[in-house]
């Protein structure tokens, strides 16, 4: 798969409601165990790329690094974003295979 269809995709996330942005949000969603999937941008911090996937890890939630921060945000009609939440299991399966390819 092209870069521009996933990120076109993720758009399609969004649209459809099962996306949602921002380090406290994600994090919380992660705790309640509603997020499939989280998506980091390559270009996060040390700390935040340590604190989710220490608790991805702990959560068995599935993560992947996607993208810059740039990238990720206009995706999805936002400012930059740094981590994503995928709250659809097949949307989640559909990023994962993009991804890994």
């Amino acid at each position: 798969m092209t870069d521009e269809a996933f990120y076109r995709f993720l758009g399609l996330c969004m649209r459809a409601g099962k996306l949602v942005s921002g380090e406290d949000t994600v994090l919380r969603l992660v705790r309640d165990r509603k997020v499939d999937l989280v998506l980091i941008s390559n270009d996060a911090s040390n700390n935040t790329e340590k604190l989710f996937h220490a608790k991805c890890q702990s959560y068995n939630t599935p993560i992947k690094t996607a993208g810059t921060r740039e990238h990720l945000g206009r995706a999805i009609g936002k400012q930059e974003r740094v981590v994503l939440g995928i709250t659809d299991k097949g949307f989640a399966k559909k990023l994962t295979s993009m991804i890994d390819d």
